[in-house]
């Protein structure tokens, strides 16, 4: 059965500097329930802006109700309403905004908590935190919603929270990618990308053999086919699992030594012998970053260098990721960055391209790895470390060959971006763990054996799909079966739910917390005689991390810790003849750079000045730190 792409039109928008957004009205602002969206048609099922909206999950709750809690999924728009109301009620700590527009026109949306008495959100320490990069993985969504509530709740009862509200700027964006998690939480689709339209398969066509629910209960499972004929014993390459006694599991050996070919629930829409490889979407906004970015398979054209599969056209050619960088170089005031993801679960960080060892700072290293049991204290995944190495051989061996795994890298990834380019502390966790809670039977793995005992002893066997027969139009008798793949795969079933979002949300606030911090202990004036005075100043970090790594140092992400003094312009005006001159330091810009500030670490500046004139001066002195924040003190000078 063969089914073609039909129509392709698609609209992809700028990011534009965010705008104030007060009232947020989701009939107003969702390109769907605009009559005038384009849409694209693949295999007469529409997607896009106006896609039939077709499957509504017991799971998922698709209308805001009267309180928030975390018994469902939330769809785009229901976080949304949450997000208008919350900048309705707490006007003096929230904004809602606008950072830009989704491929298909879904605004991308995005709060700042800070207390707006003591100060703007830029200059303040801050953190950053985001969910829903990838679409199916919307855990990391409900964690992002799921802090925000915590600290507009606790504000102002819990004191650590309070202070960390009225001194710091906290960043948070539920929902980075709101067009794939629309196709999620609204049809049978269970993509990982974005929605725009990409040649997985390289055949010349675009998301032309997309994943199809054969027997209608909105779910994408597997096809297991039991291999008769020659050719399909000769590529068979499945086995029940021996070792599980259900008899559920399938266990992938090598082509020819199986009893069954698995796919996932579908056609071979293009005919070209194999199934479901080119779905809506493909690109991965989390290989789009720009540092250690690579081509697209297929975009080298000697073929002999690295690629990376759903890299995009460019480094950040995708709006969505676009949204992301662009924001966070325009505000460096940012130390702390979290973009999550599912499913490992792991607190996963830089490198991704090589050991940690060769290429990051130690003193840099040792923070995150400080960071790292930080996580693990809260969350107890099984992995804290980096892509490359921790990442990748997280299971040590190859579970079909024995042969022990090797670091692999990976390539625009957001960690690297982070710390390389960004010089933060910047991690890409990943929640939930398609329900392998224990190691069950004790091989050091945890995997689908694991989850599976899990689901039948703790979930009520929910998250599997016993195998039922099918008779499949081309591959004739077939069983459909598997994993849940929305809410067991790539997220856990509701009861689960907070308490994964939980745990994970409140290891970002402990980050938050241990911001860096400048706080002036005293300002001195001193009458030297003769007109002259000296001004000190005194401050100290009394934040948990330094105003900058070294690797910030290094690329030039954060300036020195700096102080001036200001007056009246009618004040200095004159050079040698001016009423107010500061006389030291001998500098053009009459600015005291202090270095970088260190943990704990005091320091101290003295400026000279010379009044020339008996009227009362008054003055301010400056402090300004990238990422320690921006300090302004008046004094007189008599």
């Amino acid at each position: 059965m063969k089914k073609t792409l039909v129509f392709i039109i698609l609209t992809a928008f700028s990011v534009s500097a965010h705008s104030q957004v007060k009232s947020f009205s989701p009939e107003k602002t969702f390109p769907e329930d605009n009559p005038d969206s384009k849409f694209y048609t693949v295999s007469g099922e529409r997607h896009g802006p106006s896609f039939f909206k077709k499957f509504t999950f017991p799971e998922v709750e698709y209308s805001p109700g009267e309180t928030l809690d975390f018994d469902h999924y939330h769809t785009v728009e229901v976080m949304y309403h949450w997000y208008s109301a919350w900048a309705e009620k707490y006007p003096d700590i929230v904004d809602v905004y606008e950072v830009g527009k989704s491929f298909e026109g879904r605004p991308i949306l995005q709060m700042t908590i800070t207390n707006k008495e003591t100060g703007k959100d830029t200059e303040k320490p801050a953190a950053y935190f985001e969910g829903g990069r990838h679409s199916g993985e919307i855990t990391s969504s409900e964690s992002i919603l799921w802090l925000t509530k915590h600290i507009l709740e606790n504000y102002g009862n819990d004191q650590e929270i309070t202070e960390l509200v009225d001194t710091k700027a906290i960043y948070l964006r539920p929902q980075n990618n709101p067009d794939g998690s629309n196709l999620y939480l609204r049809t049978e689709q269970r993509n990982r990308s974005t929605v725009k339209p990409h040649d997985n398969d390289r055949d010349g066509l675009l998301d032309e053999d997309p994943e199809e629910d054969l027997d209608g209960d909105g779910i994408i499972y597997q096809m297991r086919k039991k291999a008769i004929t020659p050719e399909e014993k000769k590529k068979a390459n499945f086995i029940i699992n021996p070792e599980d006694p259900s008899q559920k599991l399938m266990k992938r050996t090598f082509p020819g030594k199986g009893e069954y070919l698995v796919y996932t629930e579908g056609y071979d829409n293009d005919g070209d012998g194999s199934y479901n490889e080119d779905g809506i979407g493909g690109l991965d906004l989390h290989r789009n970053y720009p540092e250690n970015w690579r081509p697209d398979i297929g975009g080298d054209l000697t073929g002999r260098g690295y690629t990376q599969y759903g890299a995009g056209e460019f480094p950040m050619s995708e709006v969505e990721s676009r949204a992301t960088v662009l924001w966070v170089l325009s505000h460096p005031n940012i130390s702390v960055v979290n973009s999550m993801d599912t499913r490992v679960p792991m607190h996963l960080r830089a490198p991704s391209t090589s050991k940690a060892e060769e290429r990051m700072y130690p003193k840099d290293l040792a923070i995150y790895k400080e960071m790292d049991q930080l996580g693990l204290s809260f969350t107890a995944y099984p992995w804290a470390g980096d892509v490359y190495e921790t990442y990748a051989t997280r299971y040590k061996v190859n579970r079909m060959t024995g042969d022990p795994l090797k670091p692999t890298p990976l390539f625009g990834h957001g960690p690297d971006f982070g710390y390389f380019y960004y010089g933060s502390i910047w991690y890409g966790d990943e929640l939930w763990n398609n329900g392998a809670m224990k190691d069950y039977n004790g091989d050091g793995i945890y995997d689908d054996f694991d989850g599976l005992r899990w689901d039948e002893e703790a979930n009520e066997g929910k998250g599997f799909k016993s195998w039922t027969p099918f008779n499949h139009p081309v591959l004739g008798e077939v069983e459909i079966g598997g994993f849940h793949p929305k809410f067991f795969g790539q997220n856990g079933p509701t009861w689960q739910l907070e308490d994964w979002a939980k745990k994970q949300a409140l290891f970002n606030l402990t980050m938050a917390k241990r911001l860096p911090q400048l706080t002036i202990s005293s300002i001195d004036v001193s009458n030297l005689g003769n007109g002259e005075f000296e001004i000190s100043l005194d401050w100290t970090n009394v934040g948990g991390l330094p105003v900058a790594l070294e690797q910030a140092k290094l690329v030039k992400i954060v300036q020195e810790d700096r102080v001036s003094l200001s007056f009246d312009k009618e004040l200095t005006e004159g050079y040698e003849n001016a009423k107010v001159q500061i006389i030291s330091p001998e500098l053009y810009d009459k600015t005291i750079y202090a270095g970088y500030t260190e943990v704990g670490e005091k320091k101290s500046v003295t400026f000279k000045v010379k009044v020339n004139t008996d009227q009362e001066v008054k003055g301010k002195i400056r402090l300004s730190s990238t990422r320690g924040g921006y300090f302004e003190k008046e004094f007189t000078l008599k």
